[in-house]
């Protein structure tokens, strides 16, 4: 490697002396995040896994920029997911499937990015819940109804990305859906704001996708998607606020779901939901009691809604989670993680949302209760 950085110092020593040379930087970064989880009752039976990526999605990536001059950059990230124990690929087999982009960046007016990328609720709302901040996938809503853990990333996207103006930064995307003759179907766009002053962060966030899913090349691939339906919408606010070591939350969050057929995570649903909607309310607390180690713990309340031709329901699920960490070092970690999920409510026509089932396992529970467990270490170079 100390070769090929030499050669490369050379080679640009060989440029002809009149061309201005553009300060450039490339960083490959990556994170491995590896642990045993146990699930007392997937499918009716406990379960005992070695799986990666919970914490934090385990990854490589590139990230680099280029002087344009006048306070200008043109920046690019190409960033992959993997899971540790078979090396694959994550994100359905993608190269880059966790972020792909390129754009530029202006000191003064912001940036404008263009590719594979996070929405504008995984940007400004999820760092307010445990699960998008200090958690991870365990910790997160109900099949990840919000995508506050983000399940998904949305293609053919146009970004935009405010400086920060006195503590407050905005932004939007829009994602194509690259249909001839269908311009609408399966496009997104989202919006989203945060505000960070002292000890307040507040953030606000919304979301909409038409048809996610319905097509192969969409904003919304098939492949990519949590939820089928005619059309998803996501918005929520949180706030928190820092009290010495101690950190605390409130997210409330709303998923609405027109014609809603089926999810990744159930399959299909005994009746197609001529509305299926999820109102999520956690609180959260987070206490560094060290500088190397700290503790935090979350409950969610979520309240579902099932609207069929065959009759209604509404299911409900409580959740609490826990989870302490230790640094051995500056990029390296252990931890270990709770969480219990009690679902009620829930009858024939909303199945199979009738019964428990915390998102990261493989299958609901049989009852209504499901508890799952983790031990883990994670690096980050």
């Amino acid at each position: 490697m100390k070769k090929l950085l030499i050669a490369g110092a050379a080679l640009g020593c060989v440029a002809v002396p009149t061309v201005a040379m553009a300060q450039t930087s490339v960083t490959l970064y990556g994170l491995i995040d590896e642990g045993l989880n146990y699930t007392n009752n997937t499918g009716g039976h406990s379960a005992v896994q070695m799986q990666s990526g919970f914490a934090q999605g385990s990854r490589w990536g590139l990230r680099g920029s280029e002087d344009l001059g006048g306070g200008l950059k043109a920046i690019f990230t190409l960033e992959n997911g993997f899971d540790v124990n078979s090396g694959k690929l994550g994100q359905s087999g993608r190269m880059f499937g966790r972020q792909a982009y390129v754009g530029v960046n202006s000191d003064r007016l912001g940036a404008v990015t263009l590719g594979r990328q996070y929405d504008s609720v995984v940007d400004y709302l999820a760092p307010l819940t445990a699960n998008g901040n200090w958690a991870g996938y365990l910790l997160s809503h109900p099949y990840d109804n919000d995508n506050t853990d983000n399940s998904f990333r949305l293609n053919n996207s146009v970004k935009y990305t405010s400086p920060v103006l006195g503590g407050f930064t905005f932004g939007g995307l829009y994602g194509f859906s690259n249909q001839p003759g269908g311009f609408a179907n399966n496009r997104a766009y989202s919006l989203g704001a945060q505000y960070v002053g002292g000890p307040v962060a507040i953030a606000a966030a919304y979301m909409q996708i038409n048809n996610p899913g319905a097509n192969a090349g969409g904003s919304l691939a098939t492949d990519d998607t949590d939820f089928f339906a005619g059309r998803q919408q996501v918005w929520g606010a949180g706030i928190n606020y820092t009290l010495g070591s101690t950190i605390l939350g409130f997210v409330y969050s709303h998923t609405s779901l027109n014609d809603a057929t089926g999810s990744v995570y159930t399959g299909n649903f005994a009746n197609t939901a001529t509305s299926l909607k999820f109102d999520n309310f956690e609180v959260n607390v987070k206490y560094q009691f060290v500088k190397n180690a700290f503790v935090g713990a979350m409950y969610s309340y979520t309240l579902g809604h099932f609207d069929s031709t065959a009759g209604n329901s509404k299911p409900k699920w409580h959740q609490v989670g826990l989870m302490a960490d230790y640094n051995l070092s500056s990029r390296t970690d252990v931890y270990v993680q709770g969480m219990y999920q009690h679902a009620s409510g829930g009858t024939g026509v909303a199945a199979p949302l009738n019964t428990a089932f915390i998102t990261g396992t493989d299958a609901p529970s049989t009852t209504a209760n499901q508890f799952a467990a983790r031990v883990g270490i994670r690096h980050v170079f």
